[in-house]
């Protein structure tokens, strides 16, 4: 155990807090649940940072990094979706956990035929987090602050990280299209 997988598992172990902290019956559980998965965006980029500086990268960190990501997302959505079921939410939440099943078992297959650093995680791709992390933060915190209209900002967000979602998709499938296209002839 070091500290970028101690910071991994961290991120983990806060889903199930994220999720109470999301339905307590009280005025502070919005922005509690908010706290929470902003405090778990931020030990994704420590984690990694830290397995860099600290020369501990490692095959379990590499492994679980990437599912804590898609876990608390996806998580997140669930939980978002269940208290405002508009069709847009619902499309936004889809093209966003869709898109990290596609990607991820892109990278899988990639990484089987010994080519998965053709589809390492772009620009793009961190971008895209960026905006999700903020946008489902604001989503969780379910509250205007300060005459600021969090939720709705945090509509717009997540729209534009589903945006960023396909475009970055759509270029690891361009990077990853020569190997697609061999495969087919086998």
């Amino acid at each position: 155990m070091n500290l970028p997988n101690a910071l991994t598992w961290l991120r983990i172990m806060m889903i199930p807090a994220i999720v109470v902290l999301f339905y307590l019956p009280y005025w502070w559980a919005g922005p509690a649940a908010c706290a929470s998965f902003a405090f778990a965006g931020i030990t994704d980029t420590l984690d990694g940072y830290y397995a860099r500086k600290l020369g501990q990268t490692s095959r379990l960190g590499a492994f679980l990094d990437p599912v804590a990501d898609k876990l608390i997302v996806a998580c997140a959505l669930v939980l978002i979706v269940s208290k405002d079921a508009r069709w847009f939410v619902v499309i936004v939440a889809i093209v966003i956990i869709g898109r990290e099943i596609a990607v991820s078992a892109l990278r899988e297959w990639m990484a089987e035929i010994g080519a998965r650093g053709r589809v390492a995680v772009s620009f793009w791709g961190k971008v895209k987090t960026v905006m999700q992390i903020v946008g489902l933060s604001f989503l969780l915190f379910r509250r205007d602050l300060f005459g600021i209209p969090i939720y709705a900002t945090g509509i717009g967000l997540t729209i534009l990280a589903a945006a960023l979602t396909l475009w970055s998709m759509i270029l690891y499938l361009r990077l990853a299209w020569p190997e697609l296209r061999g495969s087919s002839r086998l």
